[in-house]
């Protein structure tokens, strides 16, 4: 029992992250159909400028919010620069221009930074938490938390907001958004900027835990593509539910099976919903966006 536990709080852990990365790429699918596979380099962004930030002689806590500021501009510079000069050529087209945006941004680092491994330290010490015989560290329950206060701020922001039921608007259909006043090309760029931030503060809370390098984005932007498939892509609820999810199973598999073929997890459960459940947990069966 024990070792289940401990295997669990591993998966909920790694889980959470992924959780954030399929939201962001669920809040970029649904604001403009693209799959942003640079996803990953703003998880990564977030972990590296925090740690420089903080050698630099920031504070932590301002180090972070710099970080979130600066990968949010780099995910509206994304829009810009590489997304909308690019607006209206077909899924493929847009796909490979987010790898090479994501290739840009892992060179990027690798120069700007270094080659390096990276931790940031514990926001609340080391001290292991005793439960029910398994051990959980402090930083973990930052992480779920983050994740979970992540997930109600976009709840709200999406619910209860006039800009974020815009967004919601335009991910419907675009001409009546555009028709009826709404801003496309802002709600776009917010879009972007949203999901960088949301992937810089995953980057922040997972670094004092798995440590970061210039080239940490890309495995994760791989699962946090296999939670959001998993859960139905464009289905914020099943983003959530797929990281958690993803990260279950991952843990589970190198627990009990072994720790090489962790990061085959992922891969396994992309081509079984590819072959089984193509809409995913949640998404939409049957219906095409028009």
């Amino acid at each position: 029992m024990e070792t289940f536990l401990q295997f669990l709080f591993s998966g909920l852990t790694v889980g959470a992250v992924y959780a954030i990365v399929a939201l962001g790429f669920t809040i970029i699918y649904n604001a403009s159909d693209v799959i942003n596979f640079a996803q990953g380099e703003f998880v990564m962004l977030g972990g590296m400028c925090t740690v420089f930030f903080s050698l630099w002689g920031l504070p932590l806590p301002v180090a972070a919010v710099a970080a979130v500021i600066v990968t949010s501009l780099i995910g509206v510079a994304l829009n810009k620069l590489a997304i909308e000069p690019a607006r209206g050529a077909n899924v493929v087209t847009l796909i490979i221009i987010t790898i090479g945006a994501s290739i840009f941004l892992r060179g990027l680092a690798q120069v700007v930074f270094d080659k390096q491994f990276h931790r940031l330290p514990s926001f609340s010490g080391d001290a292991p938490i005793d439960v029910l015989g398994a051990t959980l560290t402090p930083q973990s329950l930052w992480v779920m938390g983050g994740a979970a206060v992540i997930v109600v701020l976009l709840w709200y922001f999406f619910t209860r907001t006039t800009f974020g039921k815009s967004i919601l608007a335009t991910s419907h259909n675009r001409l009546a958004a555009r028709l009826v006043g709404i801003n496309v090309e802002l709600v776009l760029l917010a879009s972007f900027a949203l999901s960088a931030a949301t992937g810089a503060l995953a980057g922040i809370l997972v670094t004092p835990i798995t440590l970061t390098s210039f080239d940490a984005g890309t495995m994760l932007a791989l699962k946090g593509f296999a939670a959001a498939i998993l859960g139905g892509m464009g289905n914020p609820l099943g983003a959530v539910v797929g990281g958690l999810l993803v990260g279950i199973a991952e843990a589970m598999g190198a627990g009990y099976l072994s720790s090489e073929y962790k990061d085959a997890v992922a891969f396994v459960i992309i081509l079984a919903v590819l072959f089984v459940l193509p809409s995913g947990l949640f998404g939409r069966r049957g219906t095409e966006r028009v």
